[in-house]
């Protein structure tokens, strides 16, 4: 994830929480049935009936081969978040900060878990992956310094070749101190990450469990609307 797609992912996620705390702020009992929380709700809805296509596509041969040739994997995963956002934006003004059933409490809170695992899954993960591999590439780059100079400095033949003198400079010279110091922060600092990324791998079973509650969720929700009717249209 480059500089402005952790830009973008920060800003979104701060934007979709502060949206949260409105339902203190403001809120219309009757606005989810009126017209326009009607086209928010079904502009949702739709949105998340395409998030299915990734998945879909992703776990289908044929049907990946056949995509594929038009539209990339990667772009597809971009709308797959991305729209994600969107139906939540939509969703979270559908209810008019106003949840009079449990029905809706939970289908609100299912979605929100979706969306914060799928963007930790999408963005923060790779970046924690990164930043360890990093960070282990700069812990052998630093025990392999600190070998070559212990090797250096136990060598039997060192002071008949140099003399005391100059292995005494040596001693003083070489930052063994500082190698030691350094090798012992990276590993805390990779201990750390590893934990990190711990937490983060549970990411996809709770996206999956959270996304299989919120689609049967939504499918009560749009089927109790149709049957007990659709207030605009009266």
């Amino acid at each position: 994830m480059n500089g402005r797609e952790r830009l973008i992912a920060d800003a979104v996620l701060a934007a979709l929480l502060l949206l949260v705390p409105a339902f203190l702020l403001h809120s219309n009992s009757r606005f989810a049935g009126s017209l326009a929380g009607f086209v928010l709700g079904a502009s949702a809805a739709a949105l998340m009936i395409l998030l299915l296509a990734y998945p879909l596509i992703k776990h289908s041969t044929r049907l990946k081969g056949l995509v594929t040739r038009c539209v990339s994997m990667s772009a597809l995963l971009a709308f797959h978040a991305y729209a994600g956002i969107v139906a939540a934006f939509l969703a979270l003004l559908h209810t008019g900060h106003k949840l009079q059933s449990p029905l809706g409490i939970v289908l609100l809170t299912s979605m929100l878990i979706v969306v914060i695992t799928g963007f930790v899954g999408r963005y923060y993960l790779p970046q924690t992956a990164m930043e360890l591999r990093q960070q282990q590439s700069h812990l052998a780059t630093l025990r392999s310094a600190y070998e070559h100079t212990a090797a250096a400095m136990s060598s039997p033949d060192r002071d008949q070749r140099d003399g005391p003198g100059m292995h005494a400079r040596v001693l003083q010279d070489v930052p063994l101190l500082q190698l030691v110091d350094g090798i012992s922060d990276v590993e805390a600092a990779i201990g750390s990450r590893e934990a990190v990324k711990k937490v983060f791998m549970q990411w996809i079973g709770l996206h999956v469990v959270a996304a299989i509650v919120m689609y049967a969720l939504l499918v009560v929700h749009v089927a109790s609307e149709v049957y007990y009717g659709l207030r605009w249209l009266a």
